[in-house]
């Protein structure tokens, strides 16, 4: 039978033992200072930030009805102004227009600048030997070849309408632009009627894609 002096030693050893796991449970503690609501607040905190990064992330274009291609096909056309400035870049994904649709207001004018390369800004226009993707009694315009950087080249548009124009270095590899002048009514339009089937299939299908953003911002969608 066990003494009162074991029953002592035991209670002394249980008291022991349990301040040990005590004393190791707060080591444990100090070494990870993250309690369970302090790693659920962690995790929400992470996927907060990164439902944010993807909101932010631009991979989602949808609603532009475009596709981008890396020349900015998903660009918004905005309301007409009096004046407006296109680019003609020449760069690693190609040659292009910036905007690809430009757009004034009647009377406005359109200052295309040379940024890199060599390019021209030219009228699809009768007088230009083209089939005529202008409105009916407009004006046509050729800038000639541009070679300098910062080179500019201005036309005024006086006729309402939608107006389609081309690089003719360029033209095969889909360097063609746009210019709607007013608001016209898009029913009335050669340059929106079907592309040329004389041209190659490249610029028919560019002339197409600037159809369908001019019909757009014209409010004329199928």
């Amino acid at each position: 039978m066990p003494t009162d002096l074991q029953y002592t030693r035991r209670r002394v050893l249980g008291v022991t033992g349990s301040a040990a796991v005590v004393g190791l449970a707060g080591c444990t503690g100090t070494q990870n200072n993250s309690s369970p609501a302090d790693s659920d607040s962690t995790s929400t905190h992470t996927e907060d930030q990164h439902d944010e990064e993807t909101e932010g992330s631009g991979h989602d274009d949808g609603g532009s009805g475009h596709e981008d291609d890396g020349h900015g096909h998903d660009e918004a056309v905005g309301d007409p102004t009096d004046s407006a400035s296109v680019a003609m870049i020449t760069a690693d994904d190609g040659e292009h227009f910036e905007a690809h649709v430009a757009r004034v207001n009647v009377g406005g004018t359109v200052t295309f600048v040379n940024e890199s390369g060599n390019h021209s800004t030219t009228a699809y226009h009768p007088d230009n030997d083209q089939p005529q993707l202008v409105p009916d009694g407009a004006a046509a315009w050729d800038s000639g070849l541009l070679s300098e950087d910062g080179a500019t080249f201005e036309h005024t548009f006086e006729t309402e309408g939608v107006y389609h124009y081309y690089c003719t270095p360029h033209e095969t590899t889909g360097m063609i632009g746009s210019v709607i002048v007013g608001e016209p009514d898009a029913h009335d339009q050669p340059a929106l009627e079907d592309s040329p089937e004389d041209k190659p299939e490249r610029v028919r299908e560019k002339i197409s894609e600037l159809n369908d953003m001019c019909n757009e911002a014209l409010g004329h969608t199928h």
